[in-house]
């Protein structure tokens, strides 16, 4: 399946006040904290024109919790104020999209990923450049699955992509095979043995190609909270997407329960992929 990213300019021309990172939630609504700090490169998606406005990628993260009724979404860009052990105990998932090494306190990092992380009902999302941050903090990289190592497939690239369980929540809007235009990573600290891969590149269909597979999603359980990765996400029109933000929605309702799904690890897909893609590179080289 092919389609079209489309930007949507109200999306983009809205201007939202930053919402206060301790509101409550409305009753039965997942509570998100969606951080967007950049401590290396900051992406245009998370760029805030002023300290008034939010991002593309907030605004629409925000207006989807709107539109759902799923969730409510406070953003920050101050880790070190609000990404601790107090706040989060207002929140139900976390979201990521940032780089570097984050301002966050030891002791709240610990927290995060040895209580909070593992209670029931908890969950992290990590948006593209979440993988290019703490890449050299292991606790960090352990969690989310891997590190960013290069993007040879830059923002202006058509990709495919290969969906291997189009049956997750997270999956369904994708289909079984789609094209995009977004920048894309290869992973260092890649593990594939302590995830569940959920799409990839196809090689066969890509270029440039690589004689190895690059995963683009997974999902893996954390304790008995839940962890969902998706590299999509460096252009702006990638978030004004309603496929992507359907994923999205699929994402939140498999952590919260609502759409329950196994993810057993399947190193063996990597493998697999691993051949077809040196395969794939071997026969262009001819």
């Amino acid at each position: 399946m092919r389609f079209r990213l489309l930007l949507s300019c109200c999306l983009l021309a809205c201007t939202l006040l930053l919402t206060p990172s301790y509101s409550q939630a409305e009753s039965g609504k997942t509570r998100v904290l969606m951080l967007t700090q950049s401590k290396g490169y900051t992406h245009g998606s998370v760029k805030r024109k002023d300290k008034t406005e939010l991002a593309p990628a907030e605004i629409a993260m925000v207006q989807l919790g709107k539109q759902s009724g799923l969730f409510t979404v406070d953003c920050t860009q101050d880790a070190a104020a609000d990404f601790t052990k107090e706040n989060l105990k207002n929140y139900d998932l976390v979201m990521f999209y940032t780089t570097g090494m984050l301002p966050i306190k030891e002791e709240d990092m610990q927290y995060f990923l040895n209580d909070w992380l593992k209670q029931k009902g908890h969950g992290f999302i990590g948006f593209h450049s979440a993988t290019d941050t703490y890449k050299t903090y292991e606790p960090y990289w352990d969690m989310i699955g891997g590190s960013f190592n290069g993007h040879p497939w830059n923002a202006g690239n058509t990709v495919t992509i290969t969906v291997h369980n189009a049956d997750h929540p997270a999956m369904k809007s994708f289909g079984k095979e789609f094209q995009i235009k977004d920048e894309i990573y290869q992973y260092k600290n890649w593990q594939p043995e302590k995830v569940h891969v959920l799409m990839s590149l196809n090689m066969e269909k890509c270029n440039p190609k690589r004689p190895y597979q690059v995963p683009v999603a997974w999902a893996k359980e954390w304790g008995q909270g839940k962890v969902f990765v998706n590299n999509l996400g460096h252009n702006p029109q990638t978030w004004a997407n309603p496929v992507f933000q359907k994923s999205v929605i699929g994402a939140i309702k498999w952590i919260r329960g609502d759409a329950p799904s196994a993810v057993p690890v399947n190193p063996e897909l990597s493998k697999r992929e691993d051949a077809k893609a040196a395969a794939a590179t071997k026969a262009a080289e001819k």
